[in-house]
């Protein structure tokens, strides 16, 4: 029987690295106008939940940490980020939408330290980590310069100063930039036969 394995498409994971960056950079700072309605107590809790969870990933680490679970924990988080977006996109501001945001991110960054140690391990060569970086850092600034000329336009554009209507549109956006994550995602890893 041929069993088929993963392999990473260099060129499309170094797009997908620039688009989820680009995501990261871009959203930054939505999340605090949209975390608004919560206390102070649901971070606390919230932080205690997501190093609770970081500890079980990390008791994992022996069986998960390779390119297959790589690939399958990748489109885990991109998919509960595009639900989030949808979410939100369907039910605006409100405590519970903005719970379920930081509960949906909150999960994401559990598998933050398995997925940064997976794609040091998988890509093993110094220089496309390197370019992997390179890539992560640029898409992250052009992320905050497309944020700030985003509200900007909006602002001077169409006259809405309102945080909460900026937040909400540029949700479109991160929609839009979100699938584009999930297609160079799932471009990046290749089945072959071994």
């Amino acid at each position: 029987m041929i069993s088929r394995k993963l392999r990473i498409n260099n060129r499309n994971f170094l797009k997908y690295k620039f688009f989820n960056s680009l995501f990261l950079g871009t959203s930054i700072g939505s999340i605090f106008t949209i975390y608004t309605p919560l206390e102070p107590s649901v971070y606390s809790i919230g932080g205690i939940i997501l190093a609770v969870g970081m500890l079980f990933v990390a008791t994992l680490y022996s069986k998960i940490l390779n390119i297959n679970y790589y690939y399958k924990i990748s489109l885990f988080v991109e998919l509960v980020i595009l639900s989030v977006i949808i979410t939100f996109l369907l039910f605006s501001f409100n405590y519970q939408i903005a719970l379920l945001v930081y509960i949906g991110y909150q999960v994401t960054f559990m598998f933050g330290s398995f997925l940064m140690r997976g794609e040091t391990l998988i890509l093993k060569k110094d220089r496309i980590l390197t370019l992997v970086d390179m890539a992560k850092q640029f898409g992250y600034l052009v992320g905050l310069l497309l944020s700030f000329l985003f509200y900007k336009s909006i602002e001077y554009q169409f006259q809405i100063i309102d945080n909460q209507t900026q937040v909400f549109y540029i949700h479109y956006l991160l929609l839009f930039i979100e699938l584009l994550v999930i297609i160079f995602l799932l471009r990046s890893f290749e089945k072959f036969k071994h």
